[in-house]
């Protein structure tokens, strides 16, 4: 069984549909052993998502909190074909830590999906150097060519995610995130395993995807968040977290 070290994909309760707050989940880490986690509240064309001063006060968070490196950051939608994210700059100056994913939601035009808009909209996010990870990218109502777009994530440092809270929640997802890890594997593309927490009993809860990949062999090496040399040689490179808090 791998051994997943940090947490990279969680919401607090200023999503307004999860329902801890920031230290109970850095807490919640802790009690695990976890050595990070990643706070991705929602962007805000998601319902409920916070407003303009949250994001911009990230920087106020410590690095290390409880014992915890704790990465500020947020999960932002794709919100057209063209593969366009719904953050403002005045967002980003202070985000660590960026997750791009799809959402079905109101204000989105995501409408009529094809496998070839679908694959055009990755291959922008792909380009985008403010994206770290794309997260639960395998719904097949928006299907794309994973044999074209996984080596383009790779090449260009987007870690694909493997989504826990997708086993539960998203069950038609299952199939096509087996073969978005198999297809990862064939090409050498880093992955992370992450919970997608909205309580802080589900911090660090990835069993299901774990068993997912012991199926298919994953190699351990390149899952990023299962070793701190790993995880922190991916953030030294490609994250914010030494422009925005230097403690």
């Amino acid at each position: 069984m791998y051994k997943i070290i940090a947490d990279m994909h969680t919401h607090t309760l200023a999503s307004t549909h999860a329902y801890s707050t920031l230290t109970e989940m850095v807490d919640a880490a802790r009690d695990k052993g976890l050595y990070a986690i990643a706070v991705t509240d929602h962007a805000r064309k998601m319902p409920g998502s916070p407003r303009e001063w949250y994001f911009g006060s990230l920087y106020q968070i410590p690095l290390m909190y409880h014992d915890v490196k704790t990465v500020m950051g947020i999960e932002a939608n794709v919100v057209d074909f063209n593969g366009s994210l719904d953050i403002e700059y005045d967002d980003y100056k202070n985000l660590d830590w960026v997750v791009a994913s799809i959402h079905e939601i109101p204000g989105i035009e995501l409408d009529n999906p094809t496998v070839e808009k679908t694959t055009n909209l990755w291959l922008n996010v792909a380009k985008n150097p403010l994206v770290n990870v794309i997260a639960h990218s395998g719904s097949p109502r928006y299907e794309y060519d994973y044999e074209k777009v996984i080596p383009e994530f790779g090449r260009n440092h987007k870690l694909v995610e493997i989504n826990s809270h997708t086993f539960d929640v998203r069950a038609a997802n299952v199939p096509y995130c087996k073969i978005i890890a198999e297809t990862c594997m064939k090409y050498n593309v880093p992955i992370i395993v992450n919970s997608d927490a909205h309580f802080q009993t589900e911090i660090g809860n990835v069993q299901k995807a774990l068993e997912l990949l012991e199926s298919i062999n994953f190699p351990e090496e390149l899952i990023v968040n299962s070793s701190v040399e790993r995880l922190n040689d991916y953030l030294d490179k490609f994250s914010r977290i030494k422009e925005n808090r230097k403690n």
